[in-house]
């Protein structure tokens, strides 16, 4: 990977670029935020380290800096241990991931491995990408994280062939997207896709809306009518919601992927159908079979390759770009001038957890571009259902939040909470009940998460005096 390296002492940066460079990384260096940012404008970079306090820029104004100039560019925040705060301000600013002094090189070796597995996965996903742009429906599918450009790359592969697939996630996450990337990536593109939501019809007439159906079939059948199988002759047919599909219209669906024909409804003529399938659904559709639900042997015809799209709270990196995605198409509809989100309020949007998925999002996005009174949507924009989550507190259109203490958290989140235990059981010379207080937290949690990390009694005395952490024992610095 290209590595910049931003750091006024001159011994630390080139020790750091040296070690960089023998693990095989190309490695730029500046000795201020001036001189890194004409680096980051001149040469294409995927990562810039940069310490935080330097003469001029400090981290925060360089993560700033970056994200404004090549937004896809992760940045590392090098801070001294115990500089919580300032750790803390560089996450909110948006780096991407920071390191503590001194530098842990197994570490920031493992980091930068992960790094490069997300550039990997990024540079596999261009081709898909390139091919959304040729239809309006996969501009609206955007992703910043590995789990979604996973989605993408497994949807980039199957794309070329004409076999079954089968999506599968909660409700709102995006299926009948991900059905349509498919489908303009697919040399049918030209053709028609058809979509029908299985859960919306009673039995009677979804049969008749998949197959067709004759004149006079029934009361009420006073002309023909053509299915949507025979609609999208050539094409893509979406099935959404294939669990709830009735058992008499799962074995007339059967025999069409089989045969690759189809009957009208009052009709015994076989008529041939060129069409793919796509078939999605929020059930499980293994205990929907254990149920009887669900015929074993459709489940296997349909489900040739399966594609889970993970719910929101999942990818909670695609919350800001698709909140700003939102915002952007709102703020046109509805000719408005709002100029993005408070830091405070896309904090909120980050963190909430999300059981509408992208629906609920983009719900929540439009209410506050309706109620929102300046130039920011602010958290008093957003559902009270959001703030609930907290702790936030919300006065005058601000909200003072402090970082939620949960253990289901990005890695970089979850060391920050291990930090702030420490430092605090540091600042009261090792007492649980003084750390738990300062944190606002009970002692019993703060007992919890001291067995959850594995630290001894030994350990937590080493933690206590100045400058020790029992993170550093035995380990190589640079």
């Amino acid at each position: 990977m290209r590595i910049l390296l931003i750091d006024d002492e001159a011994a630390q940066r080139d020790s750091l670029k040296g070690f960089l460079e023998h693990l095989g990384h190309t490695v730029y260096s500046a000795d201020d935020g001036a001189e890194g940012m004409r680096i980051v404008e001149q040469q294409a970079l995927d990562i810039v380290m940069t310490d935080f306090r330097m003469p001029g820029m400090d981290g925060v104004q360089v993560v700033e800096a970056v994200r404004r100039c090549a937004p896809m560019v992760k940045v590392i925040v090098v801070t001294a241990f115990g500089e919580i705060d300032l750790a803390v301000s560089a996450m909110k600013a948006g780096a991407y991931e920071f390191i503590t002094k001194p530098i842990d090189l197994d570490q920031l070796e493992l980091m930068l491995r992960r790094i490069g597995e997300h550039v990997q996965i990024m540079q596999e996903n261009r081709r898909l990408h390139d091919l959304l742009e040729r239809d309006t429906s996969f501009e609206s599918i955007v992703s910043a994280s590995p789990a979604m450009e996973r989605v993408l790359n497994l949807a980039a592969r199957v794309a070329d062939s004409s076999s079954s697939i089968l999506i599968c996630g909660e409700t709102g996450v995006g299926k009948e997207l991900v059905a349509r990337a498919i489908h303009c990536a697919s040399p049918r593109r030209t053709q028609p896709f058809v979509a029908v939501n299985c859960s919306a019809l009673n039995e009677h007439l979804l049969e008749s809306e998949l197959f067709g159906h004759e004149k006079g079939a029934f009361t009420g059948a006073i002309s023909s009518r053509i299915g949507r199988f025979e609609s999208a002759a050539g094409g893509t047919l979406f099935l959404d919601e294939i669990g709830d599909l009735p058992a008499s219209v799962q074995v007339k669906l059967l025999r069409a992927l089989q045969e690759k024909t189809i009957e009208r409804v009052g009709s015994n003529t076989p008529i041939s159908v060129d069409v793919r399938l796509i078939a999605a659904t929020h059930r499980n559709l293994k205990n929907e079979m254990a149920a009887g639900r669900f015929r074993e042997d459709l489940y296997y015809r349909l489900n040739v390759v399966t594609i889970w799209v993970p719910p929101l709270r999942e990818r909670r990196a695609d919350i800001p770009v698709l909140a700003e995605r939102f915002l952007a198409a709102c703020t046109q509809e509805r000719h408005k001038h709002i100029k993005g989100f408070t830091p405070q309020a896309l904090d909120i949007l980050t963190r909430y957890h999300y059981p509408g998925n992208v629906r609920e999002l983009q719900n929540a996005v439009e209410r506050a571009v309706l109620l929102t009174r300046t130039e920011y949507i602010q958290p008093c924009d957003l559902p009270e259902n959001f703030l609930a989550g907290g702790p936030y507190e919300v006065h005058n259109g601000q909200a003072a939040i402090t970082l939620p203490l949960v253990t289901n958290l990005p890695d970089a989140v979850e060391r920050l909470e291990k930090a702030i235990v420490l430092q605090a059981l540091r600042d009261t010379q090792g007492n649980q009940t003084q750390a738990a207080r300062r944190i606002g937290i009970s002692e019993k949690s703060v007992r919890d998460r001291l067995k959850k990390w594995g630290l001894s009694n030994e350990e937590l005395g080493a933690a206590s005096q100045p400058g020790n952490d029992p993170r550093n024992a035995n380990e190589r610095t640079a």
